[in-house]
Parts: C-alpha cells; sequence; structure tokens
C-alpha cells in the first residue's frame, strides 16, 4: 500500500496542442510539453534532475529530452515499456524516487504521434509473431479493438449492459469535450448520431473508440514541502497504486488466461486505492477514467466499488455522471473526444480541475479526485486532491 500520503505534488503541468498532424518530432513534443510544466512551475529548466516516462512503440527516452531541454545535471531517467496502463505509474515513481534521494525534481512525460505516425489502431504494426499473439494474428485477431470488444461483450452476456449505456458515456464525454479549449472533438454528440455511427467491431460503433492523436503532455512532481514554494497550486499525491489480479499474462491477446472477463484489473486494486488515502468513493468530486473504449469506464467504476459489478450500465444514467452530478466523469472530454495521449492527459485535467482552473467545465469546489489508466488485466491509479 501507498505510504508516501501527501508528502509529494504535482507543482506543474504542460501539454502541447493536440491534433492529427503536430508537424513535429515526437521529441520536439515531449521537449514543449516538459519546458510548459517547468514554467508552470516557476522553476529554473537547471533545477530538473530526472525524468520518467512510458512507451509503446511512439516515443522518446527521457535522457533524449534532457538533452534537448539543456539538463546540466541529470540524476535519475527511467523508461517504461508499457501501455496506457502506466499513465499514473510514471507519477508514484516519481515520488519514489525523489523519496528515496535519487532526484529532486522529476519531469513524467508521454509524447507520441498518434495519428501521423504509429498508429495504435491499426494492425500491421502488432502482427508480430511472438507470444501469444503467433497464435492470433493468424487468424486476424490483432488490434485493440478487436480484443476489447470480447471484453465489453462477454460484460454484456453477464449482465444485460446495453449499447445504449455504452452511448451515454460517449455524448456525456463529448459534451464536456465542447467546453474544453484543447479538446479535438468540438461537435456536438446525440445518442442518435451515436447509433448512426459505422460499426467497428461488434459491438463497438466508431464512437466507443477513443481518438489517435498527436501531442504530449507532462507534470513536475516534487516534494510537497517544496512544492509549496513554487509557482503554482500543489496537487498531492494521496494514493497510487499499480497491478492488477492474478494471470495477467505476457501481451495484449494473451487474454485466456483471465479468470472472468466481466470484470477487469480494478477490483484488485481498489481496496490499496482507498485505504491508503484514508477515503471511498463517495468522498470523490469528479474522477477521470481511462476510456479507450467506453466499456472500460463501466468495468473500473464496479470494480472500484461505486457500484456493483454488472451495474455500471445502470448506475451511469440519469445524469450522475454529467457536470453537474454526483460524480462528473471525464470532465475535459476523457480519451474519447479530447484527445488520447496515451491516457496522461487525464493526470493534466485533474490538476486543472483541483487547481480550480478547468474554465467552463470546472467542477464547483473540487477537492478530491481520481484518475484511472488501464483496461485489461493491469492497470494503475491515483487519488490527488488540493
Amino acid at each position: 500500500m501507498w505510504t508516501l500520503t501527501d508528502q509529494y505534488a504535482i507543482a506543474g503541468i504542460g501539454y502541447t496542442d493536440f491534433s492529427k498532424n503536430s508537424g513535429r518530432t515526437v521529441r520536439r513534443l515531449a521537449s514543449e510539453a516538459c519546458l510548459a510544466a517547468v514554467r508552470d512551475a516557476g522553476l529554473d529548466i537547471a533545477q530538473v534532475d530526472g525524468f520518467c516516462s512510458f512507451n509503446m512503440s511512439d516515443s522518446v527516452q527521457g535522457i533524449a529530452v534532457a538533452t534537448e531541454l539543456g539538463i546540466p545535471n541529470l540524476k535519475w531517467s527511467v523508461d517504461l515499456y508499457a501501455g496506457g496502463n502506466a499513465a499514473n505509474l510514471i507519477v508514484s515513481n516519481a515520488a519514489a524516487a525523489i523519496h528515496a534521494g535519487m532526484a529532486t525534481h522529476v519531469l513524467c512525460f508521454r509524447a507520441m504521434n498518434g495519428r501521423s505516425g504509429y498508429r495504435f489502431g491499426g494492425g500491421g504494426n502488432a502482427a508480430r509473431a511472438a507470444g501469444i499473439t503467433q497464435y492470433t494474428a493468424p487468424f486476424g485477431l490483432m488490434t485493440y479493438p478487436q480484443a476489447m470488444a470480447m471484453w465489453c461483450r462477454r460484460h454484456m452476456i453477464d449482465y444485460g449492459t446495453t449499447s445504449e449505456q455504452l452511448g451515454t458515456l460517449a455524448v456525456t464525454f463529448r459534451d464536456n469535450a465542447l467546453r474544453n479549449p484543447r479538446a479535438m472533438m468540438k461537435t456536438p454528440l446525440t445518442l442518435e448520431d451515436y447509433f448512426a455511427s459505422r460499426m467497428i467491431v461488434d459491438p463497438f460503433r466508431m464512437y466507443d473508440i477513443c481518438l489517435e492523436s498527436d501531442g504530449a503532455c507532462a507534470v513536475l512532481v516534487t516534494s510537497a514541502d517544496r512544492a509549496r514554494d513554487l509557482r503554482a497550486k500543489p496537487v498531492y499525491i494521496s494514493s497510487a497504486v499499480y497491478g492488477g489480479g492474478p494471470n495477467q499474462g505476457e501481451d495484449l491477446f494473451d487474454l485466456l488466461r483471465w479468470p472472468s472477463h466481466s470484470h477487469n484489473c480494478y477490483k484488485y486494486l481498489a481496496a490499496d486505492l482507498w485505504g491508503a488515502a484514508g477515503i471511498g468513493p463517495a468522498d470523490l468530486d469528479f474522477a477521470q477514467i481511462y476510456d479507450c473504449f467506453t466499456y472500460s469506464v463501466l468495468m473500473a467504476l464496479e470494480g472500484l466499488g461505486f457500484c456493483r459489478e454488472g451495474e455500471g450500465g445502470d448506475w451511469i444514467q440519469g445524469g450522475r455522471i454529467g457536470r453537474d452530478g454526483e460524480l462528473p466523469l471525464n470532465t475535459a472530454g476523457g480519451l474519447l473526444s479530447e484527445a488520447y495521449i496515451h491516457g496522461f492527459n487525464h493526470v493534466i485535467e485533474a490538476v486543472q480541475q483541483l487547481r480550480g482552473e478547468a474554465g467552463e467545465r470546472q467542477v464547483p469546489g473540487a477537492q478530491i479526485g481520481l484518475t484511472t489508466a488501464g483496461a485489461m488485466t493491469c492497470g494503475s491509479a491515483l487519488i490527488l486532491r488540493n
């Protein structure tokens, strides 16, 4: 269990524009976002001595960004080979490194040309005869939508979850994106529009699947004591978890080992997440739930105890997850309508909400928020407070 409650903080945030074609290298995107985070914190670039990032193909190493920014004394840099499940892990790793005395001010970032460069949604990049994939790729099972559609269908079979419930998530998040200046999607979306969109992989329609995006996000992590002396309002890390349950497997399609596809990793993370922070689901003011696909939001809500397993589809109805609802979700538009920066843009939005800097989409009086990352057998989460 996380034992560093409120001892470390996010003291600066930075991000680039989000687009389908950035016109820049991934290193340039990373450097722009990192420099913006340093400036937001009011630090001199020479005070940064650590980097942490994660990647799956399209990315850049922390030492390359440090070189481009002219960091004079880099003491610690870690690059994790991981998917969106690590979007919160890099923040908790940074805090742990500072606690161990290995660094003082750590930049965490994710940068990618996820539309104009390496496209996660395509099958050509995944068709490698490695691990379990050698048994699935020859039969056409190669992409993320294909794999995760099976999880969603299992949830529908076991609990009666409906496409209309999935559509409610897509429509709600799009409405939030309309109030977000950096969101890629600016066209209103109705439930009728959702059902009229083409089927991609049954049961996923086009609006059930996240965007492919170019861009970068970064945060600066430091000790709570140092953060209080910096320019921006500190956002404290109250809890952090990473991992999942039994038989997480070797890669994306090694999912047949998983005990039940009606739930994902979050039921195994819930006790430590809430226990470290000393709170429960009812204490949150908002949540940024990893929405690579609509179904993953329902499984996270169920696994983390907002409702019982199988009740997520009903629980989100009636305006409960809207900006004025009981639990505002994905207030920037999420990965479905803001951008897909491998889930790390959820952390940016959480910090802005807790600082009171979210403009038209601001949740009044927000003090405690949740971010999650990951949708299958392994994931991470943070509880942040102001």
